[in-house]
């Protein structure tokens, strides 16, 4: 009688936390093995088990070809690397226009649900108070009026060559971050490439912000086969879009790069931020 009683409690607990009773197949999200993929792909599974769906997470060197080949239902990407996958000639910078081009060029039978008009992660400077006031701002548009500035880079990161009508000369490559970000704080280079959302960039640098979209947008969107998910399923999907944001983005991924288990990171970040029911 006890351990029936322990098994109800336990029942109660995971139908809670699951967000209700999860009736019909699951649904596996494809996600990268980086830190972002991980955490977007594990909001978009909790979003879903909110619903009643049940949902797993499975990591694979490219999530985009196995959701073509239907190994996987769901994968979270970002608008711009998209658009850049599936048509390498794209023009578009500004998040809107990024994000139509974007689903105008997937593949037949994949759809997109909304992207996150507050969540990016897209390239970004970081530079120190004085280049700031040598700039006369702190926005890229002030940076695009000078060529010649001095940039860094993790190794084998990409990064923009233009911003705007400005070619800048090749980034020096860097180990890691820290040694990226040591090397600006020292004025060894004038700005280190980075991400909008990426954790860790040190508090004594300012991030230039892009109000004319110089850099093309990343936002976060998840990408679907046709005629697995059903309505609802989108729905669920559509509702991470309004409530996540950089500066959340950002905190989870600093969690998850400390060690956090990213399934927990996500869930407990929505707990916080309940989507509507």
């Amino acid at each position: 009688m006890a351990v029936r009683r322990l098994l109800v409690a336990l029942c109660a607990v995971v139908l809670t936390a699951c967000g209700g009773p999860q009736a019909g197949p699951s649904l596996t999200m494809g996600s990268a093995e980086d830190d972002a993929s991980l955490v977007t792909a594990h909001l978009y599974a909790a979003a879903l088990r909110h619903y009643g769906t049940a949902t797993r997470v499975e990591s694979t060197a490219d999530p985009l070809t196995a959701l073509d080949a239907g190994d996987v239902s769901v994968a979270p990407g970002l608008t711009g690397r998209l658009l850049q996958r599936f048509q390498p000639d794209a023009t578009a910078r500004a998040d809107e226009q990024v994000y139509r081009d974007m689903v105008s060029a997937l593949p037949e039978g994949i759809g997109a649900g909304d992207y996150t008009t507050a969540a990016e992660d897209k390239p970004a400077l970081a530079v120190t108070e004085s280049t700031v006031g040598e700039l006369g701002g702190q926005d890229l548009s002030a940076l695009a009026r000078r060529c010649d500035v001095r940039t860094g880079r993790v190794r084998a990161v990409r990064t923009p060559a233009v911003i705007g009508t400005c070619r800048l000369p090749e980034p020096r490559e860097f180990r890691d971050t820290a040694a990226l970000f040591g090397a600006v704080e020292a004025g060894d280079v004038d700005a280190a490439w980075t991400t909008t959302a990426a954790p860790g960039i040190p508090s004594e640098l300012v991030v230039l912000t892009d109000r004319t979209s110089l850099v093309r947008a990343e936002n976060v969107v998840p990408l679907y086969r046709r005629n697995t998910l059903d309505e609802s399923q989108i729905l669920a999907l559509n509702e991470v879009a309004g409530v996540l944001d950089t500066a959340a983005l950002a905190q989870m991924r600093a969690r998850v790069a400390d060690g956090a288990d990213p399934a927990v990171v996500a869930g407990e970040w929505l707990a916080a931020h309940p989507l509507r029911d």
